[in-house]
């Protein structure tokens, strides 16, 4: 009798991460949690970290010696299936740290990679993420199909479709060639499809991972966009037509974007990301209960300017007020007040003041200041409308 998915073993992870001087070991605390999420995604179990303060991660394996043996004897002693590290491993050091260990290794790039092959549905996002991971797997080739062949299944196993271990450089290079030509007439597809949305003004949902774009997308247009909790929901751009009052537009979800998201991806997903490059508005969705929401915030920023979209017009929402939580402090304690200690109402006027753009502060769940919201939201389109069609303006 086949298990059912629940009873299904979680493969257990053990994560790896160096502190250096510019980065705090609270941080890099706070960095392994959020890998420890990612495994989850990926549908493992992340169960240890170990945390090494060096001024520079080991060329040959990441840590040192005496770290690295200390790792390994936790795995031994645990029967661990596999370490994740934080940071995207060279060939050789991810070579030197499964000798060492003698276990599966995956770094950060692989384990998203691996995420986006499980949560790819529509044929464009399945070459998209293959592409990815060619490009990826290709520098690593070196003994890279001994590995695969004794460890059969599990993360960061999804190959993107070649299964023989005889597989070579000469057979992936002409695979990437096959699946860039492929992605270059999705490309012109896509393109042609944009075009035709005529006389609309486009506004796209752009954020981190996981702060409810996607929720905000169901809510906004009546759609049944896909939203869990989870990393990485969504992958493939929906678009949808939602009207305000009187005022038509176009709504657009988008990937999340993450903390070192791989360059790969970046390229592969081009025709995703130019639904961002060529819309009107953006609304940059905000997950304010997360305690590092403000380094997620410059994380889309950096993105968003690196796909040249850092332009744009933007309006900042501040979703998940409901779980917003803050711990009042001491009268007597005269050390600086932290963010943990600052109300909400304090957080809206400080945001409010010092952002270039509208902001809000919702929460899709409860519906908290939605319309409100939606107000406002209307108002700017229909400035954007007047712009961008001023003969078109029959609806005012």
């Amino acid at each position: 009798m086949p298990q059912k998915l629940s009873e299904i073993p979680h493969e257990q992870a053990v994560l790896l991460a160096v502190s250096t001087p510019t980065i705090s070991e609270e941080k890099t605390k706070e960095y392994l949690d959020e890998l420890a999420f990612l495994v989850d995604t990926a549908g493992g179990q992340a169960v240890k970290q170990f945390i090494q303060n060096l001024q520079y991660p080991d060329p040959r394996t990441y840590m040192g010696s005496g770290k690295i043996k200390e790792v390994a004897e936790y795995i031994h002693e645990n029967g661990i299936d596999m370490v994740v590290v934080d940071d995207e491993l060279t060939p050789s050091q991810q070579r030197n740290i499964e000798g060492a260990l003698g276990c599966k290794v995956m770094d950060r790039t692989h384990l998203i990679l691996d995420i986006f092959a499980k949560r790819a549905q529509t044929a464009h996002a399945k070459v998209q993420v293959e592409l990815a991971q060619y490009k990826y797997l290709l520098p690593r080739l070196t003994g890279m199909w001994t590995h695969l062949e004794k460890q059969r299944g599990g993360i960061g196993m999804r190959g993107p479709g070649e299964k023989e271990i005889e597989t070579d450089r000469r057979i992936i290079r002409q695979r990437i060639s096959l699946l860039e030509s492929r992605l270059k007439d999705i490309d012109r597809q896509k393109a042609t499809q944009r075009s035709h949305r005529d006389k609309f003004v486009r506004v796209a949902l752009v954020g981190y991972t996981n702060v409810g774009k996607s929720t905000i997308m169901n809510m906004l247009s009546n759609a049944e966009v896909f939203a869990e909790n989870k990393l990485f929901a969504t992958l493939d751009t929906t678009v949808r037509k939602v009207v305000f009052g009187n005022l038509p537009f176009l709504l657009s979800d988008t990937v999340g974007f993450i903390r070192k998201l791989p360059h790969g991806l970046v390229e592969s997903f081009k025709s995703t990301l130019d639904e961002i490059r060529e819309t009107d508005l953006l609304l940059h969705v905000v997950d304010i209960s997360h305690p590092d929401f403000e380094e997620q915030i410059a994380v889309v920023n950096q993105t968003l300017s690196e796909i040249n979209a850092g332009n744009k017009p933007m309006v900042i929402i501040f979703n998940k007020i409901d779980q917003y939580t803050w711990v009042e402090k001491d009268p007597d304690d005269l050390t600086p007040r932290t963010k943990e200690n600052t109300t909400l109402e304090e957080l809206k006027a400080t945001w409010m003041a010092k952002s270039n753009h509208k902001t809000f502060f919702i929460s899709a769940k409860t519906k908290e200041n939605v319309n409100e919201m939606k107000e406002l939201l209307y108002e700017e389109i229909k400035k954007l409308h007047i712009q961008i069609y001023p003969y078109n303006n029959f609806l005012y």
